[in-house]
């Protein structure tokens, strides 16, 4: 197994990584802001406010997302016990 085989392996692994996490990230990182924008106006400044609608976005957006993910995630095991097999 060559060095460069190796990086490669590592590199598509953390892309898928960030490729997988990226959307909930994003929608978490979205919705926190507009309720931080909302609490700073209103002023009201309820803990419990700001991780109700993050949980619930995050776990939409797993929901939704959830089987284009797996198939990703398979996809990419797939490929690297197919390239495992091949090594000697």
């Amino acid at each position: 197994m060559s060095e460069e085989l190796i990086m490669k392996l590592v590199t598509d692994a953390l892309m898928l990584i960030l490729k997988i996490t990226l959307p909930v990230l994003i929608v978490g990182l979205t919705v926190g802001l507009m309720v931080g924008i909302f609490q700073a106006t209103t002023q009201i400044q309820e803990m419990t406010l700001s991780f109700i609608p993050k949980i619930i976005a995050v776990f939409l957006v797993i929901f939704l997302l959830g089987h284009w993910m797996l198939i990703t995630i398979v996809e990419y095991t797939k490929n690297l016990f197919e390239l495992i097999s091949t090594l000697r």
